[in-house]
C-alpha cells in the first residue's frame, strides 16, 4: 500500500498540487492587485490548502474553535512541525488572518509575489528601523478582526519537538495590546519530517488544537516575558507525549 501511494503521490498528487499552486498564486496576485486584498489573500490561498490535504487523503481534525470570539484580532502562535503546518492552519484555523514571515520567502517564484500582494508581513530584521517598518505595518492590518499567525519557533523542527520561541510575535501583542492565541500542531512531523531525504508524504492525521486566549495584563518586558512563557507551556503540554 505505501508504493501505491508513492505511485499517486508522483502521478496525481504531485501535478495536481503543482497547478493548484500556480492557479492560487496567479488568482490571489491578480485579486488583490484589482480588489479587496484581505479577501482575495485569504479565500483562494484556503481552498488551495483544503484541497492540498484533500488530495493526499490527510485526514484533520480541530480542537477548539468555541474559543475564539467573533470580530477580535488575535495574535496565533503555533509550533513548527513541518511543511504541511501551513495548509492546515491556512485551510482549517477559518479566521482571516495575515502571515508573518521570513523576508527571504518574498524571493519563492508565484507565491512570494502572491504573499506581497495580498499584503502577508515580511520581518526585516536588517536594522532597526526596519523592525519598526515591519510593526508599523502589523498595526495597519491588525484591526476590524484581523489576525496573525507566527511560528515563533522561527524554522521547523528537526525531531518533532519544540524549540526556543523567539519574542518577536509577543512583543507585537504586547505593542499592539492583543490577545496571544497558542495553537498546537500534532501529526505534521509525521506526514513528512525535516530530516526526510526524499519528501515522500506518509498518510497521518493532522491534528489543531486552538487554546484559549492568553490577554495581556500590563505593557512592557514583564507582559512579553508571561506572553511567551504561558503559551510555550500551553502549546508543549498538548503535544503528543513521544514529542514532549
Amino acid at each position: 500500500m505505501k508504493y501505491i501511494y508513492r505511485v499517486y503521490q508522483i502521478c496525481i498528487a504531485l501535478p495536481v498540487i503543482i497547478v493548484l499552486t500556480i492557479l492560487t498564486s496567479v488568482v490571489t496576485s491578480i485579486g488583490c492587485t484589482l480588489g479587496n486584498g484581505h479577501f482575495w489573500g485569504y479565500y483562494p490561498p484556503v481552498i488551495w490548502s483544503t484541497w492540498v490535504l484533500k488530495v493526499l487523503f490527510l485526514p484533520v481534525e480541530v480542537v477548539g474553535r468555541e474559543n475564539l470570539k467573533h470580530g477580535e484580532s488575535y495574535v496565533f502562535v503555533s509550533n513548527h512541525q513541518g511543511a504541511f503546518d501551513i495548509f492546515l492552519v491556512f485551510g482549517h484555523l477559518h479566521r482571516n488572518f495575515k502571515w508573518m514571515m521570513k523576508q527571504q520567502l518574498r524571493k519563492i517564484p508565484f507565491v512570494g509575489f502572491a504573499c506581497e500582494k495580498s499584503h502577508q508581513i515580511f520581518v526585516d530584521r536588517r536594522g532597526p528601523s526596519k523592525v519598526k517598518e515591519t510593526y508599523d505595518k502589523a498595526r495597519l492590518t491588525l484591526k476590524n478582526g484581523m489576525s496573525v499567525v507566527v511560528f515563533p519557533e522561527g524554522s521547523r523542527t528537526y525531531t518533532g519537538r519544540m524549540g526556543a520561541f523567539k519574542r518577536g510575535a509577543f512583543m507585537l501583542a504586547d505593542e499592539l495590546q492583543l490577545p496571544v492565541v497558542p495553537l498546537t500542531i500534532n501529526g505534521s512531523f509525521d506526514v513528512m519530517p525535516r530530516t526526510s531525504k526524499w519528501y515522500w508524504v506518509r498518510r497521518r492525521k493532522l491534528t489543531l488544537t486552538i487554546h484559549a486566549p492568553i490577554y495581556p495584563q500590563s505593557q512592557g518586558a514583564d507582559n512579553v516575558s508571561r506572553l511567551m512563557e504561558e503559551s510555550f507551556k500551553v502549546i508543549h503540554s498538548d503535544l503528543d507525549p513521544s514529542y514532549q
